[in-house]
């Protein structure tokens, strides 16, 4: 069973391919919504901290 933090270091280019991994256009483009999906979210986490801690 592969874990959450490797599948996401994949999404990055940081961790190892899988070389058993099928290829398919479609699994590229949902990689590639993914990763702009948990940048969003990282940035979005980032601005909401930053407002905090401003406003205390």
């Amino acid at each position: 069973m592969k874990s959450i933090f490797k599948q996401i270091l994949r999404y990055f280019y940081i961790g190892k391919k899988d070389p058993n991994a099928p290829k398919s256009t479609y699994l590229s483009m949902m990689h590639g919504m993914n990763r702009i999906s948990i940048i969003l979210f990282l940035l979005a986490l980032i601005l909401m901290l930053v407002r905090f801690i401003k406003h205390h």
